[in-house]
């Protein structure tokens, strides 16, 4: 039984503004913005969530199943996925367009604006998540990440018909989801992921309170940057794991991608969630540390002991063997 990541897959254009984007912004005129960044740094990076989380739980030993749709540009990207560890036979290879393209501006304070175009992902609503969950002799779990909306809910429902419990992490789309669509997204899923703003903005989606989400989720996931994660469930248990400091940080783009590949890899060794969101914190502050999405390195023997000073000696010795046997 393997995970599988459905999602967008993309190439990341990442640029660096060295001001601030806060200080451009002027309040009385922000119905008519007209701005231009003149940014010091690019670098052109393979990402997308869906291949981000996927590329992270294949450096963690797993063999996930990416589950999205790309361009015929997608050569080279699919040959490095496959030597990391990433099963692409699900991805459908547009005969028309582009792969999706990611294009990022981060200011001194990590503050970001983007811009995501679709191409080929518009597809990926075509891929019937049935003939993966067959290939792979059944899926242990499913994340449905940001991707083309009708994807999304189609894979979240075939999942839910199938009995493939499902994590879900609209994250990005939940800017064009409609009430209806975030709701369906929602109902019944086994863990659900969001940033703070994000679970903010699906509160307003959705119409719902926190309790009434919580009502029809297992347990809810909230990345709070340098605040770690805050874990809840509708029995009032709530739990906050603290972050990883970062001794250097690099770019912001991926850590929460990092965070969900942590947690999902600890959870499918059987560690419990307190463990499954440490290890997506201490993750997460390694890919902080270097620009692009997956171009980080995972070395056990530097990632544990960050593990034992944050959370203690028992986390590091449950997390350990497992970290151990990638190495």
């Amino acid at each position: 039984m393997r995970i599988a990541v459905s999602g967008s897959i993309a190439t990341d254009h990442l640029m660096v503004f060295p001001g601030r984007i806060a200080e451009q912004l002027l309040s009385e005129s922000l119905d008519r913005v007209s701005l231009s960044f003149l940014a010091d740094r690019l670098e052109v990076r393979e990402g997308g969530v869906g291949a981000n989380i996927a590329f992270g739980l294949a450096r963690l030993g797993l063999r996930p199943v990416l589950i999205g749709s790309a361009g015929a540009d997608f050569g080279p990207y699919r040959s490095r996925l496959e030597e990391a560890g990433v099963d692409t036979g699900s991805v459908r290879v547009s005969e028309t367009l582009h792969t999706a393209r990611f294009v990022c501006t981060t200011d001194l304070d990590q503050n970001q604006i983007a811009t995501f175009y679709a191409g080929a992902m518009a597809e990926a609503a075509r891929i019937d998540l049935a003939d993966t969950h067959r290939e792979a002799d059944g899926l242990a779990l499913l994340l449905v990440g940001a991707d083309d909306p009708d994807a999304m809910l189609r894979h979240t429902a075939t999942a839910h018909r199938l009995g493939v419990p499902v994590a879900a992490d609209p994250s990005q789309q939940l800017a064009r989801l409609t009430a209806d669509q975030t709701r369906a997204l929602v109902e019944g899923t086994f863990l659900l992921f969001t940033n703070e703003y994000e679970s903010l903005l699906l509160l307003e989606r959705t119409g719902w309170s926190e309790q009434e989400v919580l009502d029809r989720v297992g347990t809810w996931i909230t990345t709070r940057g340098p605040d770690g994660a805050l874990l809840r469930s509708a029995d009032g248990t709530r739990l906050a794991v603290p972050a990883v400091p970062a001794q250097e940080i690099a770019d912001p783009t991926g850590v929460g991608d990092a965070f969900r590949a942590g947690f999902l890899a600890a959870w499918s060794w059987g560690l419990s969630y307190e463990r499954a969101a440490q290890l997506g914190c201490a993750l997460a502050t390694v890919v902080l540390a270097s620009v692009g999405t997956q171009e980080y390195k995972l070395v056990p023997g530097e990632l544990l002991p960050s593990i034992e000073r944050v959370y203690g000696r028992a986390a590091a010795e449950e997390i350990g063997p497992h970290l151990a046997r990638r190495a």
